[in-house]
C-alpha cells in the first residue's frame, strides 16, 4: 500500500527586490514575483539537464520535480517544467524497467510490438511481462535496498514475530518476504519516476506502507506505480508455489495462496490501496470490463473477495467521472492480475491448518 503525505513548506523570507515580507509556505514574492529559492532552482535545473545528457532519464526526472515544488504552480517556469517532467515521465515509460537489446522502434519497443489490434494487445503484456523478469535477474539487489533501512528491518522483524506466534515461524517469514516484496514492486517503479518515497515500513495485521513524498504527475504514473506492488507480489506467489510444487512443502503453498489473496485484496479500487491508483487510468468502458472480469472469476474459483471486488470496480465505473485518456498497459495489466490472483488464491492446499502452525 502507499500512503502520500504532503512536504513541508518554505520559511519565510524578505523579498531583496521589493523588501516585501514573504510568507511562509510562499514560493515567490506576492508583489513582484522575485523567485524565493532562484539559486536552489538554477541549480537543480543544471543537475538535471547533466543527468540527462548522461541517459539517467530517472535522476533527470527526480531533479525536475524537486523544481516543481519550489516554484509558484501559476508560473510559466512551472508549466514548462511540468511539460518537461510528463515528455521525460513517458520516455522512461516507453523504454520499460530494464534494457534487453534487440530491435527496437522509436518509443523502445521492438518493431513486432508496434502492431494494433488484439495480437498487439497480447504482445504488449507479454512484454511487460518480460521486462519484469529481466529486471528480477539483473537487478535482484534492488530487493535489498529496503533491508539496509533500519525502520524496515525492524518492523519487519516485529511482524514476523508477530505472525510467528500466530501460524508458526515458516509461514510467517514467507508471509513477510511476499509482503515486502510487493512493497519493493511499489518502491523500484517510484525509484523510475523520479518520486522520492519512504523504504516499506511493516504493520503488523495490517501489511506494509511505503510512504510518498512527492505525487505522481498524471493517471498514467500513479498506475504504474501501484500496480507495480501486485505484479511483483504476482512474482514471489509463483515462485512460493513453484517451490512447493519441487519440493513438496506444503506451507509454501500456504503461503502462495496467502499471498495471492492479498494482492487481490490491494486491487480493490477504494481509498489509498493499488487498485484504486490503477482505476485512476481506466476509462469507463476499461473499469466496467475490469468489473465483468472480476464476476466471471467469482463464478469460476467461488472467492468471496470478488464479491466486494466486483462491486465496488462497478460502483467506481458507474459513479465516478473517468479521464479522457484511458491507459491500455495500465487495463491489461489489471486483468492480468485479477485473472491469475484470483486462481492462485483458490489452489487448494492440503493440510493447511498445519502448514500454518510450521
Amino acid at each position: 500500500m502507499i500512503e502520500s503525505k504532503p512536504s513541508a513548506g518554505a520559511a519565510g523570507a524578505l523579498c531583496p527586490s521589493c523588501g516585501t515580507q514573504i510568507a511562509p509556505r510562499l514560493s515567490s514574492c506576492p508583489v513582484c514575483g522575485w523567485l524565493v529559492h532562484g539559486q536552489q532552482l538554477e541549480r537543480l535545473a543544471r543537475e538535471a539537464q547533466q543527468a540527462q545528457d548522461a541517459g539517467d532519464l530517472s535522476g533527470a526526472l527526480g531533479l525536475w520535480r524537486r523544481t516543481l515544488e519550489l516554484l509558484p504552480p501559476d508560473s510559466r517556469q512551472f508549466q514548462q517544467i511540468r511539460a518537461r517532467t510528463e515528455e521525460l515521465s513517458r520516455r522512461i515509460d516507453a523504454a520499460g524497467p530494464a534494457s534487453t537489446g534487440g530491435p527496437a522502434g522509436p518509443d523502445g519497443r521492438p518493431r513486432w510490438l508496434r502492431g494494433g489490434g488484439a495480437l498487439g494487445a497480447l504482445g504488449l503484456l507479454v512484454w511487460k511481462v518480460k521486462w519484469l523478469a529481466v529486471l528480477v535477474l539483473t537487478k535482484g539487489k534492488l530487493l535489498l535496498l529496503g533491508l539496509t533501512k533500519s525502520t524496515t528491518l525492524l518492523s519487519m522483524l516485529l511482524a514476523a514475530g508477530v505472525y510467528w506466534t500466530i501460524w508458526g515461524w515458516k509461514f510467517a517469514v514467507g508471509l513477510v518476504l511476499a509482503i515486502y516484496i510487493h512493497e519493493m514492486g511499489h518502491v523500484v517503479a517510484l525509484q523510475r519516476f523520479g518520486i522520492r518515497a519512504s523504504a516499506p515500513m511493516f504493520l503488523p495485521g495490517v501489511g506494509a506502507v511505503v510512504r510518498l513524498g512527492q505525487y505522481p504527475t498524471s493517471p498514467r504514473e500513479d498506475a504504474r506505480v501501484g500496480l507495480a506492488g501486485p505484479i511483483w507480489g504476482l512474482g514471489s506467489v509463483i515462485a512460493a508455489y513453484a517451490l512447493h510444487l519441487a519440493s513438496g512443502e506444503t506451507s509454501l503453498a500456504a503461503i502462495a495462496r496467502f499471498a495471492a489473496w492479498v494482492n487481490l485484496f490491494n486491487l480493490l479500487p477504494v481509498w489509498q490501496l493499488d487498485g484504486s491508483r490503477g482505476f485512476r487510468a481506466l476509462g469507463r468502458a476499461q473499469r466496467l470490463v475490469v468489473a465483468g472480469v472480476m464476476a466471471a472469476m467469482l463464478v469460476a474459483t467461488h472467492e468471496g473477495l470478488l464479491v466486494l471486488l466486483s462491486l465496488a470496480s462497478a460502483a467506481r465505473a458507474l459513479f465516478e467521472p473517468a479521464p479522457e485518456q484511458s491507459d491500455r498497459q495500465a487495463f491489461l495489466s489489471f486483468l492480468m492480475l485479477v485473472v491469475t490472483l484470483s486462481l492462485l488464491a483458490a489452489v487448494e492446499v492440503p493440510g493447511l491448518p498445519a502448514a500454518a502452525r510450521g
